[in-house]
């Protein structure tokens, strides 16, 4: 498996070439970007990024939170079809083949029925264009109050009968009301991203890489045991302090963990 992060969790104090240099001597072998404004930006940073030697291998979507796809006001919902659509030609512009979406937020005003549908309604829009750009819309599991269920999370992935909707799989956001391993049991190949990170289930705290609840040495056995070959991608916040000190331990963690899959360990599992 491959290792990577997202780049707006690098420390903002360094450069961006140092923060990518401190990624790569770490260990780390790629890195997924958030959106950039423009393909001048986009393409830019991508050579930056293939200079140092790291692979962009995602895009983070920025548009769904404030216009979510679910959206009851229809020009909130167009507008944030537009924003996932300029999200996958910033994938494109980057060389990524993926783009990072949350499908839906149920709130007070938008119920679960709504949000599924209009869920559904605003991917199936955006699905040619993601078929003209070669690129992989994958929905996370969030904090969203939505597809709450490994086996409703499955079945709205399939739902679209596309190679081009899939999942992106979250091993810390999971613990809050699940357990990472059944989900990716059920998930299966559908996985195509993972994020790396980790909660105290007492706390109801995200902490410090292995430092919570998260059983990795199941993790791993179940990502192992689904085929899964891509990459683990961070997503935990900078030190306050020593910027060059978060990027190393990211790294040692990063091995730790990666190392109990391929030694196939089953030590700790509960």
């Amino acid at each position: 498996m491959k290792k990577g992060i997202v780049y707006g969790c690098l420390p903002g104090s360094l450069p961006p070439r140092e923060r990518l240099v401190l990624s790569k001597e770490a260990g780390l072998d790629g890195i997924e970007i958030h959106d950039f404004p423009t393909q001048k930006d986009t393409e830019e940073f991508a050579a930056l990024a293939a200079d140092v030697g790291l692979e962009i291998h995602s895009v983070m979507a920025g548009s769904h939170w404030e216009l979510p796809l679910s959206s009851t006001d229809e020009d909130v919902r167009r507008r944030g079809v537009e924003g996932i659509k300029h999200s996958l030609h910033v994938a494109k512009w980057s060389g990524a083949p993926v783009v990072l979406v949350v499908p839906g937020v149920v709130t007070d005003d938008v119920s679960y029925a709504a949000a599924y549908e209009l869920s559904r309604k605003s991917l199936l829009e955006l699905l040619p264009v993601a078929e003209e750009l070669g690129v992989t819309m994958l929905v996370e599991n969030v904090w969203n109050k939505f597809l709450l269920s490994p086996l409703e999370f499955r079945d709205f992935v399939d739902s679209f009968e596309s190679p081009f909707v899939q999942a992106y799989f979250d091993v810390g956001n999971i613990l809050l009301y699940g357990y990472p391993h059944q989900w990716i049991e059920i998930l299966g190949q559908r996985i195509k991203r993972v994020h790396v990170k980790d909660f105290d289930v007492g706390t109801r705290q995200f902490v410090s890489l292995l430092s919570g609840s998260v059983d990795w040495s199941r993790v791993m056995n179940a990502l192992r045991g689904i085929g899964y070959d891509s990459y683990l991608t961070v997503e935990v916040g900078p030190y306050a302090q020593f910027p060059e000190v978060f990027i190393k331990h990211i790294g040692l963690a990063m091995d730790a963990i990666v190392s109990l899959g391929a030694q196939g360990c089953c030590c700790g599992s509960r």
